[in-house]
């Protein structure tokens, strides 16, 4: 009878990754309210732990390489994870966004961020004793905000309603537009470690990078985007789509910009945040479908999913010198962590604020500054530079060759980026219980809410402008609601200092 039921029950490592995840989820589903609003916890950093917990470091229970899962799976599935998230942004913005708030977006794109680049790549170089490029090549794969764990602590919160909209619309576009906008940081670096001239990496950066990719990118997906919107209102309107068609075509249209801008050779990220941003300009889709909650849902299922297999596949024996790696201890990533945490946002932010028109106070900037987690998106662009430095195509081998010209870059970079994300993951995902934390302890006696962290009202220090509507006035950060309850005496004092 045993030998019998042994044949019958025959589980893979897959069929227990298919129990674990699902398991999670649905765990995670019914105390999903208690967890976000009273533990204030977000679904990446415990999707990660269930990942560590059930991978080959602890239980050995999830192993995705013996699926046979290789680094270009990793690629795919990670394109399309942020593709489809970027995309989500663009269409949960605000109608015509930018029209009103690209000073903003553009500051935190372009000095932001090409300062975010250079220092990062600076403490690298220093602490790991890299090369130059292949410090920026790290580097640009930390650089941009990830919009997935954006995504988790600005959307569908207590917290997030506490944080004025002006503030969430803005981080939530720049988490959409640089994973596009990081890879001109990326190619810099992988042209500079390629050896060409000073006049060949120019060229090649500006002609194949900034104009065929991003420029090119976002004009597709704009274009993309514009007129999936007329066709749809069209079949709409002439009664030729049924309703379940009518909100897949949000996910197939995002598909449909992964596959346009791969096929194109296009920046992928950029191709599907302009489809998303054209395809919801005139906030006709969002007002149709404001109560699916189309974006939560792919939160949950792709998003955790994806936080558990990276939880999965953390290279933890590579945290130690290797042959390849003699720079790397675990000492050493946990310092160079702790900087890139404290230096790679905040310092920029605090001295850019007066140029930032949607940063209206310093402890705004102080939120905006802290508030750049890294995520899912450096992996893609982990497995973007391997393929690029490896077969010197946009297609990785399946797993690390043994003998390469560029071995020792390609062992270094994994195991850095990997675990200054893991930190993120976990910092950036439980500040919000922090934040909400210290924000009650500020508070006199009579001013707390009855339980811990409980408040509901505007973060002190902000400015939580009236006005409402379903769409933005015309006027910049008029889109702020009034929040339930009216500031606290010491908010307004702060918000007065400032």
């Amino acid at each position: 009878m045993g030998s019998w039921l042994s044949k019958q029950i025959d589980p893979t490592s897959a069929h227990f990754a298919y129990l674990v995840i699902s398991g999670f989820l649905l765990a995670y589903s019914f105390f999903s309210d208690f967890i976000r609003n009273r533990l204030h916890l977000s679904e990446p950093p415990l999707a990660t732990a269930i990942g560590i917990l059930f991978g080959p470091r602890v239980l050995g229970i999830i192993d995705p390489t013996s699926w046979g899962w290789s680094d270009t799976l990793t690629q795919e599935a990670t394109r399309v994870v942020v593709s489809l998230q970027v995309f989500s942004v663009g269409v949960e913005l605000p109608k015509a966004y930018f029209s009103r708030h690209w000073p903003s977006v553009g500051m935190m794109l372009v000095p932001v961020m090409t300062y975010s680049w250079l220092v990062t790549a600076g403490f690298v170089y220093a602490i790991i004793k890299t090369e130059w490029a292949t410090a920026l090549i790290i580097s640009a794969c930390l650089a941009p905000t990830d919009p997935v764990l954006a995504a988790a602590v600005l959307q569908g919160s207590r917290f997030s309603g506490r944080v004025p909209r002006r503030l969430r619309h803005m981080l939530s576009a720049e988490s959409g537009c640089n994973d596009g906008t990081s890879f001109p940081f990326l190619y810099a670096g992988l042209l500079l470690l390629m050896g060409k001239s000073t006049g060949g990496i120019i060229k090649d950066w500006f002609l194949s990078t900034i104009l065929w990719q991003c420029a090119l990118g976002l004009l597709v997906g704009l274009v993309l985007g514009h007129f999936a919107n007329r066709a749809l209102r069209i079949a709409e309107r002439r009664k030729w789509i049924d309703p379940a068609s009518f909100l897949s075509f949000y996910l197939l249209l995002a598909l449909l910009s992964v596959g346009v801008g791969s096929t194109l050779g296009l920046d992928d990220f950029l191709v599907a945040f302009g489809a998303g941003t054209g395809f919801a300009w005139d906030g006709w889709f969002a007002n149709k479908t404001k109560e699916t909650h189309l974006a939560n849902i792919l939160d949950l299922l792709l998003n955790s999913s994806t936080f558990v297999y990276f939880g999965a596949i953390i290279p933890w024996s590579k945290f130690v010198p290797g042959e390849f790696t003699p720079g790397i201890t675990l000492g050493k990533l946990i310092g160079l962590l702790i900087l890139i945490l404290l230096f790679r946002r905040l310092p920029i932010v605090l001295l850019l604020k007066p140029l930032i028109p949607d940063i209206r106070t310093y402890r705004e900037a102080l939120f905006c500054g802290h508030f750049g987690p890294m995520g899912v998106g450096g992996l893609f662009l982990v497995m973007e530079a391997r393929a690029r430095l490896e077969t010197g195509e946009a297609v990785p081998l399946p797993y690390p060759p043994e003998h390469h010209p560029y071995k020792k870059q390609v062992e270094t970079i994994w195991p850095v980026v990997c675990f200054i994300l893991l930190g993120s993951t976990f910092v950036h995902g439980c500040s919000v219980a922090g934040i909400s934390v210290a924000s009650h302890f500020q508070r006199h006696k009579h001013e707390r809410a009855p339980l811990l962290a409980a408040e509901d009202d505007g973060l002190e220090g902000m400015v939580h402008e009236g006005g409402g509507g379903e769409s933005e006035p015309s006027v910049s950060g008029d889109e702020d609601v009034s929040l339930s309850k009216p500031l606290s005496s010491t908010s307004q004092l702060l918000i007065h200092a400032s």
